[in-house]
């Protein structure tokens, strides 16, 4: 399996995209809330490091994908099928997303979905639970922290990419 994303774009991107993948899951989990100053931040990994990471002509096409996602996710949130914080989020990441990787992105959303919610369900009864007692993803529902699969999905393909990529 061989990747779009060039591998040393996703081992430049991975150090900083990481941590801030790792707080809009820890984020969403306590609060129900994705900031906008993680979403920021994001973008402006890509911005600065994309390029360094990328050719300018590829770079520029990845930020087109920023606008694309922000319109539907802004479709979606109207509709109530996404939280905007969501939304947001996924906008400041398409730029790390190669179009030809959307097939292996959409598989590997679906299954971290899949494991995130599985997972934060077993936690919210389980001894993990008395550890972060005040989060309110634990009380919402079938509302479910989006955070958590958004950006473990994008941590993920930066992961592949970096061992897979072109």
């Amino acid at each position: 399996m061989e990747m779009q994303i060039p591998s040393s774009a996703a081992l430049w991107f991975m150090p900083f995209v990481l941590p801030i993948c790792f707080y809009v899951a820890w984020s969403d989990m306590r609060s129900m809330r994705i900031p906008n100053k993680s979403v920021l931040i994001l973008l402006a990994v890509y911005l600065v490091v994309g390029l360094i990471a990328l050719p300018l002509p590829i770079y520029g096409w990845q930020l087109v994908h920023v606008i694309v996602i922000l319109l539907v996710g802004m479709v979606l949130n109207a509709g109530g099928a996404v939280g905007a914080g969501d939304a947001k989020f996924a906008a400041a990441a398409a730029p790390f997303v190669f179009l030809g990787d959307l097939h292996l992105l959409i598989g590997l959303f679906t299954a971290n979905l899949l494991a995130a919610w599985t997972t934060h369900r077993i936690a919210k009864h389980s001894p993990i639970r008395r550890l972060v007692p005040d989060w309110e993803s634990w009380d919402q529902g079938w509302d479910f922290p989006m955070g958590l699969a958004l950006g473990g999905t994008l941590a993920l393909y930066l992961g592949l990419g970096i061992l897979f990529g072109a």
